[in-house]
């Protein structure tokens, strides 16, 4: 018979649930053992009871040096992060400023690529406008792609249709066909015509 599938909530009877304690503790701890010998791995495992006792595991060396080597893991982590994170965020004067910066570029760029000369923007600008125009490009190609894959996707439910539309005409047609080469049943007895014989003579005088 089929294992019911366990409700996750918290068992009301205590009997029932300090023996479902007893029993998942000591399969983690298996399972943890298992893990460490099959992959190598050092695992640290604490578990305390509903009634506050301490169950721990540590399956290379002590718990102690496995915790040391945890904050110093987590240390190097967090110090990693703050470094690739900038100290201060930028105030709002400087983002306004650099906005009306990008702005006036993105103002002067027309008027420099249709009629203008290399004297009207400086390198800085040129390298954000260069910039600006790349990040266009790869919208204009991404929408293009998006358009092309519509399109596609059209012409293969059209193509389905018509395919579906042809099998049926096939099935018709293999239909009529196998009508019209129906024989009809033949027998080789042979039946004489009679006819009376003043009906006959009615149709000669005719």
């Amino acid at each position: 018979m089929a294992r019911g599938k366990v409700q996750m909530k918290r068992i009301e009877n205590p009997v029932h649930r300090q023996v479902t304690f007893c029993k998942r503790r000591a399969g983690l701890l298996k399972k943890a053992k298992e893990l460490s010998v099959l992959c190598d791995a050092d695992i640290g495992l604490f578990i305390f009871s509903p009634h506050g006792k301490l169950y721990e595991l540590a399956t290379k060396g002590t718990m102690k040096g496995l915790i040391e080597r945890y904050m110093k893991t987590t240390q190097g982590q967090a110090a990693q992060a703050e470094e690739a994170t900038p100290s201060q965020p930028l105030d709002a004067k400087e983002e306004i400023n650099i906005l009306k910066q990008e702005i006036e570029v993105l103002r002067k760029g027309p008027g420099y690529m249709f009629g203008g000369g290399a004297g009207n923007m400086t390198l800085d600008e040129l390298d954000v406008l260069e910039k600006q125009l790349e990040i266009w490009i790869y919208h204009t190609r991404s929408t293009k792609m998006d358009i092309m894959f519509q399109e596609i996707q059209l012409l293969r439910n059209k193509e389905g249709v018509l395919k579906a539309a042809n099998q049926y005409l096939q099935e018709k047609v293999e239909e009529n066909t196998a009508i019209t080469n129906v024989v009809p049943m033949t027998t080789n007895y042979t039946y004489p015509l009679t006819i009376q014989n003043e009906l006959f003579q009615d149709l000669l005088l005719v």
